[in-house]
């Protein structure tokens, strides 16, 4: 049986693996049980549960602008717990399992591979992108840059000129665990289209917006190698 250890199993995106049925064995660790910034907390969690897999979902995510307001804490809880992990992981040859974001691309041409440039628009872009330095280091490693949200869409408004790859977190978390096994980085996500086309699928009601250049208009990334390694599982 494999054994799968979830940082941040208590934040949203951990709380949907609870509801999954695996034939793995997952091990959920709050912040409070395993605090990424303590070097003592990693190594204990590590030695006690021996994991397979770590899954790490512990991080600063929203509201976006927390990462322009308390610029610490998110490099403490992106970019240095990250690399902390990476730290203790990497002498025990565990595999990591790394959630970037689509966000790390520059959004000027869609269609974004993982091999294409990349170039984060905002601090909490530059912070994914800071923790992905880390496992990049570390060859037992996948990177998948993700691009998702909550199932139902909670926003009234949504972009009309903004295109990316949204897909709902319960589906996302499927796919992960059917490409854990890979090495290197994967673009992860729903159908290319934009956030109004996407959104309005369950919402008949939402509003259209249009960004005048504080979101990028084509964020989308190209899913070719998601869906050669999907057709092979």
């Amino acid at each position: 049986m494999v054994k799968i250890l979830l940082t941040g199993s208590d934040g949203r995106f951990g709380k949907i693996f609870r509801n999954i049925k695996s034939k793995n064995k997952f091990i959920f660790r709050n912040k409070k049980e395993l605090n990424i910034l303590s070097a003592k907390s990693i190594q204990k969690n590590l030695k006690r549960f021996k994991p397979n897999y770590v899954l790490h979902l512990a991080g600063l995510s929203r509201p976006m602008k927390i990462h322009e307001k308390q610029i610490s804490k998110s490099i403490d809880l992106n970019i240095i717990g990250t690399a902390n992990l990476v730290k203790e992981i990497s002498k025990l040859g565990i595999k990591m399992i790394y959630l970037s974001t689509s966000y790390v691309y520059p959004g000027t041409k869609g269609n974004y591979k993982e091999t294409d440039p990349i170039k984060p628009w905002n601090n909490y872009s530059w912070s994914k992108l800071g923790g992905e330095c880390s496992v990049q280091m570390y060859k037992n490693s996948l990177i998948i840059r993700l691009c998702m949200t909550e199932k139902p869409f909670v926003h009234s408004r949504a972009y009309a000129n903004v295109k990316l790859n949204f897909m709902f977190q319960e589906d996302a978390a499927r796919l992960i665990l059917k490409i854990i096994s890979k090495k290197g980085i994967i673009n992860l996500g729903g159908p290319s289209q934009t956030v109004y086309n996407f959104a309005k699928k369950f919402n008949k009601k939402i509003k259209k917006i249009y960004s005048r250049g504080e979101f990028p208009k084509k964020i989308d990334m190209n899913l070719s190698k998601l869906k050669k390694f999907n057709k092979l599982l």
